[in-house]
């Protein structure tokens, strides 16, 4: 079986697309998928024309083949929904019966980058009207609608707000989210869950808060209230506004730098070392950007967060130069064991062990001398602890939330020996 779309992409300083190139993704009898992907001879022509990512698919006369991933190129995979916007789109078309190009097709055009997909080589016209956050209650209704598994009404309201959630469906991730616009500026709206353990908005934002005390580039946000519930709102930083429309960044993953598949079977390849080394390859500032991924990863260690998987790190590019972007996504993990915690990615000799001593022993890797390492590890191992209870409290997480998430931070074993993590 074959399937085709036409790839448009968003240049450097523009706010409307051009068609960049096709994808061509092909499907064996047993399943097999290979894909397939030709930039365009007018593309290639163009004088400001740039590569749709900085590893795989740089700009040149040939056809790219993959296997990986489906048979979807990771830049493109990075600008299909995830999981959360797969469930909003299978709703949306009553189907689950759907391929990659599929999803990649029903997707709204304010996805995650600069790229946009269409059966025909015009691209479309730049989005001018976007959702306020007056449209956040019938989102959040429908989001819990979705997340309950109910069928959704078909009358012409409902069918506008299912158009309204399908905005954010190529944001990543499993909560519920949709895209908003307000103040000049377009953000993601991530909603609490009703049967959350804790306010997720709220914890979210507080870490987000911890993380720049401990010198760490974060996404900016902002909390907002839906009825009796909160939801975080997290300003996007692969747009920027203009007079004339939004300018789009570039963005791949880290699964896309990494050159790895989307699963934990491939995990010699999920390595925030290995990471490292392709930024220190691709980035602009490399001896900005690896040492910042380094205090990330020492943070993620520091509040138990296991979820940093690769799609949780990415490098973008609003012009030219490509540079690691503003962290997203942290949420602690209070775990069972005071022993060993592990994080998504390897961080060092003895793998993904969410250790002191095991962050320490790569850190030359990350451009950063074993010195400053440990001091920078200390400092912020002692700001975690003396501080994440404050700004949990001053974003409003109440003393129950705060006792439920307090175990994972700093936890016991983080601090262990290295012989003895070794032994154990």
């Amino acid at each position: 079986m074959t399937s085709e779309c036409f790839v448009h992409i968003t240049l450097p300083g523009e706010t409307t697309f051009v068609t960049a190139g096709r994808f061509r993704l092909d499907t064996d009898r047993h399943g097999a998928a290979t894909g397939r992907f030709v930039y365009g001879k007018s593309y290639l022509a163009r004088n400001n024309a740039v590569p749709i990512d900085p590893i795989e698919l740089k700009l040149a006369p040939t056809t790219y083949e993959t296997r990986l991933l489906k048979g979807v190129f990771g830049a493109l995979r990075d600008a299909s929904p995830d999981y959360w916007g797969r469930r909003v789109i299978e709703k949306h078309v009553r189907t689950a019966r759907l391929g990659e190009i599929d999803y990649l097709l029903y997707s709204p055009d304010d996805r995650a980058g600069a790229l946009g997909f269409g059966r025909g080589s015009e691209p479309p016209a730049p989005r001018r009207k976007f959702n306020g956050t007056i449209d956040l209650q019938k989102l959040q209704d429908f989001a819990d609608r979705i997340i309950a598994d109910e069928d959704l009404p078909d009358d012409p309201d409902a069918r506008q707000v299912q158009e309204l959630l399908l905005d954010g469906t190529s944001m990543g991730g499993a909560r519920p989210k949709a895209v908003v616009e307000a103040d000049g500026a377009l953000w993601i709206a991530k909603f609490n869950r009703p049967d959350d353990n804790w306010n997720h908005a709220k914890v979210e934002r507080a870490m987000l808060e911890l993380a720049r005390a401990c010198g760490i580039h974060t996404a900016e946000t902002r909390l907002t209230t839906i009825g009796d519930r909160d939801a975080l709102l997290v300003k996007r930083f692969d747009r920027e506004h203009t007079d004339n429309g939004y300018r789009r960044a570039r963005m791949v993953s880290a699964l896309t730098l990494l050159r790895a598949e989307d699963t934990h079977t491939d995990g010699s390849r999920w390595s925030y070392v290995l990471l490292a080394e392709e930024l220190r390859r691709i980035a602009a500032k490399p001896k900005d950007d690896a040492p910042e991924l380094f205090r990330r990863m020492c943070f993620n260690a520091l509040i138990s967060n296991s979820d940093d998987h690769p799609r949780n790190h990415a490098v973008i590019a609003m012009e030219n130069a490509w540079c690691l972007s503003p962290v997203y996504d942290l949420i602690p993990n209070p775990q069972i064991s005071i022993e060993r915690r592990d994080l998504a990615l390897a961080c060092g000799d003895l793998g993904r062990y969410a250790n002191a001593a095991n962050l320490l022993s790569q850190s030359a890797r990350f451009l950063v001398d074993s010195g400053d390492a440990k001091a920078i590890l200390d400092t912020m191992e002692q700001t975690v602890k003396d501080r994440w209870y404050g700004f949990a409290r001053r974003e409003g997480v109440s003393d129950k939330d705060c006792e439920m998430i307090s175990g994972a931070f700093a936890y016991a074993g983080f601090r262990l020996p290295l012989e003895e993590a070794q032994a154990s």
